[in-house]
């Protein structure tokens, strides 16, 4: 028996999407107890030519909206990428969240073969929808989540592997 595309992606991303919103409570709170300035969160990056905090939120934000838009064809909701405080932060995970929930189980199941057209200023690429969720718009979510962990981390906000995971 195989597995409905929509367990396989918006349960996932809605899981993801708790945990990073877990994470960034504890770096909140990591700065304001410690005396930190949370700027000083909000602008740290692994290296130079990634996506600071706020980027890295946005994309796994954007890839979860877009994965949903691709596979049951709903109507995008544009969120502009102006997020300049933690509150901004938890404002567009709850946004992407409360988008995911509202997509129909219907729109996503049984579109495993129907054909997703990514657009991107290299081209197009053409996947199957079963090959779009598992071999792009869950790695590239996972990327943007685990960057964002990462940051938070090496920033040193007392955080590890159960808080990435879930405790749930």
């Amino acid at each position: 028996m195989s597995t409905p595309l929509y367990d396989l992606t918006i349960p996932v991303f809605l899981r993801g999407l708790r945990n990073l919103e877990a994470v960034l409570v504890k770096g909140e709170d990591f700065a304001a107890k410690g005396g930190l300035d949370p700027q000083t969160l909000f602008d740290a990056r692994l290296a130079a030519d990634m996506y600071p905090l706020p980027g890295q939120i946005q994309r796994a934000s954007d890839t979860a909206k877009f994965a949903a838009v691709r596979l049951g064809g709903v109507d995008n909701v544009s969120f502009p990428d102006d997020e300049t405080s933690f509150a901004d932060l938890h404002a567009r995970i709850a946004k992407t969240v409360d988008f995911l929930k509202a997509v129909p189980r219907e729109a996503v199941d049984g579109k495993e073969g129907a054909e997703v057209i990514l657009k991107t200023g290299g081209g197009e690429r053409r996947f199957t929808g079963i090959d779009y969720a598992l071999g792009f718009a869950l790695p590239n979510f996972f990327f943007h989540v685990t960057t964002a962990y990462a940051i938070l981390r090496h920033k040193g906000v007392p955080i590890g592997k159960l808080d990435y995971l879930g405790r749930e």
